[in-house]
Formats: structure tokens, C-alpha cells, sequence
């Protein structure tokens, strides 16, 4: 069993940064992908980022240049910075763990833990 807390979210103006964080049980470099997720209202659940067990990321293109994902294997965290933000990323951030090699960053069904989620709400 695996067990995420994330944490960093809030609100914020239209332009401005936050950086989530989630902490993980076990040692995070034993994973095959971690990733963000994010659902807004009325919405599906989409990826955001990922970053697999070489350090290798991926992204959505509606937030390729303004958000980094990165990882901390001796802290066993995953963060996600957010900058330049916009009111459509508004959304639940949910952290992810897929313990198995194969699959496809953006599929939630490819993953097999999930935080809690933290709200980011952005105001124009």
C-alpha cells in the first residue's frame, strides 16, 4: 500500500505561482511513474505532469512552459511548480503512483494510488 498527503494549494491571482507537494510512503525512486493529476467542475479527470523512475517528464500541452514536476527521492516527495498560472487551471490536484512499468503517463486507469487532492483556485 502506498500513501500520498499533498499540500501547497490555495488561491491566487490570475499570473501568479504555487507549488504542490506531495509526500509519499516508500522510497519514491522504486516507482515506475509518479504524476498530477487535476479535475475541475463538470470535468474528467486529466494529467497534468509525470515524471518516470529515470527522472524522464511529461505534459500536458496546456501547461507545457509553465509547470515543472519534479521529484526528490531522498525526501520521497513529488512537487509540482506552478507558474504564469490561469483561471483554467482552477482545479482538484491529485498526486499519483503508478507502481508498474508500461502504460501511459496522461490515463488515470494507469495508475494505482491516489492522494486526496488539493484545491488550486485561480481568479482572473
Amino acid at each position: 500500500q502506498v500513501h500520498m498527503v499533498e499540500s501547497g494549494g490555495g488561491s491566487v491571482q490570475a499570473g501568479g505561482s504555487l507549488r504542490l507537494s506531495c509526500a509519499v510512503s516508500g522510497n519514491t525512486y522504486r516507482y515506475a511513474c509518479m504524476g498530477w493529476f487535476r479535475r475541475a467542475p463538470g470535468r474528467e479527470r486529466e494529467g497534468v505532469a509525470a515524471i518516470d523512475s529515470d527522472g524522464r517528464t511529461s505534459y500536458a500541452d496546456s501547461v507545457k512552459g509553465r509547470f515543472t514536476i519534479s521529484k526528490d527521492n531522498a525526501k520521497n516527495t513529488v512537487s509540482l511548480q506552478m507558474d504564469s498560472l490561469k483561471p483554467e487551471d482552477t482545479a482538484m490536484y491529485y498526486c499519483a503512483v503508478r507502481t508498474a512499468y508500461g502504460g501511459t503517463w496522461s490515463l488515470p486507469r494507469d495508475y494505482n494510488y491516489w492522494g486526496q487532492g488539493t484545491q488550486v483556485t485561480v481568479s482572473s
